[in-house]
């Protein structure tokens, strides 16, 4: 049986695939020996495949720059790894096939006081996932919305085709050039005010979807960024002069790494305390929002925060009111309710979205979990969300309106909703590099800031 976090070795039906994923660069602290002097080619000669990151081309610590278009909003996205379960996640609780489908997983009505869970009222229709409850007062006060039977052209239903499809912002793999959609839109606005922090990655990689960006920094703890030895202002200070002239790449690299190492000393990291009693779970989810906010209320010059979370491949024991499936979206619904109330009025500024790469089967299955399906959710958060609404073209859930073979159909492109969002919020007047043969319709989720 697969543990909760093995959605990567996923062939859909609960065994293992033969593909492991592509990661991107690793993000690494930045350690120096102690040591009496520093050469260019001592520095690669010590610090390996860390170090020769600095001569790349346009690197990840590298070329990171506030454009001067940049209107200070922040989009932070999230991106739910394994496939979340977008009926147990917003129930269509009106649905009577649904509860046919689902006789053990299925979540009641709001006022259905024999459901194993019942579920909190979006809509005469919909009821969000009691797991989530977190989220209730966001969606009461309009700042959240809900996309329903949203996702990709991708018919594979393979996490790795599906999400390479996503990430690079296309309707289905195998198409368009390799880069991100984020990196893409990054691209379209060019950078000229230096700024160490444009584009960060909370985690171990940098995702696709951040893939060729011309400025992105993935940082697993912005603590842990810092020269690591006995004398580290000495050692700084020494790698100020070997850096400060040449206009070779690594010598452009090494001041703007530094210039990274620098903005992130000034930061008190470590001592940061969230506002207005926000609490953050100890997770590295709630921690990877936490350290955003520390950015965004730092005012660095961030401009895209991308987190993952992984776990959300519910083939066997998915639960109802208990167990796998909830004990995840509490933990989402907490996260993102303690990064709102921290944030504060500065939520104007900041817009969440939510999204995974499909959603699962309809019907349940005989290990009371879900397959890998179509359809799923995504949430809207924050600056310029016209919330307090589900967005839904609903197909329905009778057999003969499912796809096969047994799917929520896909009624809503998910880059319509980034490209709205893009538009709306950043602005990005070039939605057609970020989305190569797409003309993107217009759904009234986001107004323009």
């Amino acid at each position: 049986m697969l543990s909760p976090r093995d959605w990567w070795s996923c062939d859909g039906q609960g065994g293992r695939e033969s593909k492991r994923p592509r990661h991107a660069t690793p993000a690494s602290a930045t350690a120096w020996p102690d040591v009496e002097g520093f050469t260019r080619r001592g520095v690669l000669a010590t610090f390996g495949l860390a170090a020769l990151a600095w001569a790349m081309p346009r690197t990840a610590l590298s070329q990171v720059a506030v454009s001067p278009e940049s209107n200070g909003n922040v989009l932070v996205c999230v991106f739910l790894r394994g496939g979340l379960d977008g009926l147990s996640a917003v129930v269509p609780y009106a649905d009577d096939d649904y509860h046919r489908a689902r006789p053990s997983l299925g979540l009641g009505a709001p006022n259905d006081r024999n459901a194993a869970g019942r579920t909190l009222k979006l809509s005469d229709t919909f009821g969000l996932s009691p797991a989530l409850g977190a989220l209730m007062p966001l969606y009461e006060s309009r700042q959240m919305a809900v996309v329903h039977a949203v996702g990709s052209r991708d018919q594979t239903r393979s996490h790795f085709e599906a999400m390479n499809a996503m990430e690079r912002g296309l309707a289905a793999p195998g198409e368009g050039d390799a880069s991100g959609w984020l990196a893409r839109h990054l691209a379209a606005r060019p950078a000229s005010t230096a700024s160490p922090l444009r584009a960060v990655a909370f985690g171990g990689v940098m995702p696709d979807s951040l893939r060729g960006a011309p400025g992105a920094t993935a940082i697993q703890k912005l603590e842990d960024f810092r020269l690591q030895t006995r004398d580290a202002q000495s050692a700084r200070a020494r790698l100020g002069k070997l850096y400060a002239d040449g206009t070779d790449e690594m010598a452009v690299a090494g001041r703007e790494t530094l210039s990274v190492l620098d903005t992130l000393n000034r930061l008190d990291v470590t001592g940061y305390r969230p506002q207005n009693r926000a609490a953050y779970p100890t997770t590295g989810f709630g921690q990877g929002l936490r350290q955003a906010a520390c950015l965004i209320r730092a005012d660095v010059g961030l401009e895209i925060a991308s987190l993952d979370m992984g776990g959300w491949d519910t083939h066997v024991a998915q639960g109802t009111a208990v167990g796998w499936l909830p004990t995840l979206l509490q933990e989402l619904g907490d996260s993102l309710a303690a990064f709102a109330q921290d944030l504060g009025p500065t939520m104007r500024n900041v817009t969440i979205s939510v999204q995974t790469e499909f959603g699962r089967r309809v019907a349940e299955n005989a290990g009371l979990g879900t397959d890998h399906g179509r359809g799923s959710v995504m949430f809207l958060i924050g600056g310029g969300v016209q919330g307090g609404q589900v967005h839904a073209d609903w197909p329905g859930l009778a057999p003969e309106k499912l796809e096969e073979p047994g799917d929520l159909r896909v009624t809503t492109d998910y880059r319509d909703v980034m490209a709205e969002l893009l538009s709306a919020r950043t602005p990005n007047p070039a939605i057609a590099r970020v989305f190569p043969g797409h003309r993107p319709k217009s759904l009234g989720l986001i107004k323009a800031s």
